[in-house]
């Protein structure tokens, strides 16, 4: 087991990631915490049934043995402590893995560490991620921490015994926050096949798409109520909304409008909840293709606290019919990583899927 300690801290700060010394500087200066420990005990927790049978090889402090030590395992320790991590840490654990005749490599991050689990082992090992990034395009994470528990579980215990190609995606960081996803193909990991609770590859918008998008923006603005603050989600589908209100788009972050005026751009969970001090509120979100998601993947600045504040029935999804094709009759997904709220999901919810349309769909609570 490996965990990428600083995964993820960048989402709830509106960095789109923790890549580079200056950008996870930045983050813990707006006060972000670590993300990925709590997931990855959550993860380890479903593998208890194991109990002695069980021999985990992890790596020292916050890279894996203060996890396993909380989710009540004494582990084996390998490899040197690091005051602070980086990638090649995390290269070089996994290198390290491959001398120990391990049985299945489970690692916690986004998609950047997916890479460097990639560049050091490539398909020699099963491997499977605990998903704690900010940007996850990558199709070898689990839907959600205990889902990677729960895969790791089947596979270790001979219930599941094919694994998959899946593929490794990683984009430009910096590119990202300028507005632009340039994601790219860096190879493959061998991951256990559990459709059910491993995540799909996030897919692109579809051709054809942008009138639809259009209509739907029509129909947002017409709804917009005066004084009520508008919390604009993230990703193309929600661009066209604020291009008809000739306002600028933060394409990947979060933005506030309140009376068709832009109130704040880019803005991270401390700095929305703050706008939400006594003010009414409504959220505007999409759907993540191929994957399904509302909250938890990309706009973390959606916090479970954001959300309780404004309340589930304030919450407006957006999305075409081609988005919700390409799910596949699986639900939308909510991982905001409050299990209560996550319960209260589950059901069915609204999507405007045009103008004039709308559909039921199913919602599950991760």
């Amino acid at each position: 087991m490996i965990v990428n300690p600083i995964a993820g801290m960048g989402g709830k700060v509106g960095l789109k990631g923790t890549d580079g010394v200056k950008i996870l500087q930045r983050a813990r200066e707006l006060g972000a915490k670590p993300e990925a420990p709590k997931k990855t005990i959550q993860a380890l927790k479903m593998l208890a049934p194991l109990g002695a049978g069980l021999k985990i090889i992890t790596c020292p402090g916050d890279m894996g043995e203060n996890e396993a030590l909380a989710a009540g395992f004494t582990p084996v320790v390998i490899g040197e402590p690091k005051e602070q991590t980086g990638p090649e840490d995390t290269e070089q654990a996994a290198r390290l893995m491959l001398d120990q005749g391990i049985d299945l490599l489970l690692f916690a991050g986004g998609d950047g560490t997916a890479r460097n689990i990639y560049n050091a082992v490539g398909t020699k090992l099963p491997a499977l991620g605990i998903p704690a990034g900010v940007k996850i395009h990558s199709a070898v994470y689990a839907n959600h921490p205990r889902a990677a528990g729960q895969v790791a579980l089947k596979y270790l215990q001979g219930q599941l015994e094919t694994l998959t190609e899946a593929e490794v995606m990683d984009i430009d960081e910096e590119a990202f926050r300028q507005g632009y996803v340039t994601a790219e193909l860096y190879g493959y990991l061998q991951v256990p096949q559990e459709r059910q609770l491993v995540q799909s590859l996030k897919s692109g918008r579809a051709e054809g798409d942008e009138a639809a998008l259009a209509a739907i923006a029509d129909r947002v603005i017409e709804e917009m109520e005066p004084d009520i603050l508008y919390i604009i989600g993230s990703g193309t589908s929600i661009r066209p909304i604020m291009t008809k209100l000739n306002l600028p788009n933060t394409l990947l972050g979060i933005d506030l409008v309140k009376n068709r005026r832009l109130v704040a751009s880019d803005v991270g969970e401390q700095d929305i909840l703050a706008h939400l001090d006594g003010q009414r509120a409504k959220i505007i979100v999409t759907v993540i293709g191929g994957q399904g998601y509302i909250f938890g993947r990309g706009n973390q600045q959606l916090s479970a606290e954001v959300i309780k504040r404004v309340g589930k029935q304030n919450i407006r999804i957006i999305a075409t019919k081609n988005k919700i094709v390409s799910l596949d009759g699986q639900p939308l997904l909510v991982d905001t990583g409050d299990d209560e709220l996550n319960a209260l999901f589950n059901g069915y919810m609204r999507i405007v899927i045009g103008y004039n349309e709308e559909m039921m769909y199913k919602v599950k609570g991760l």
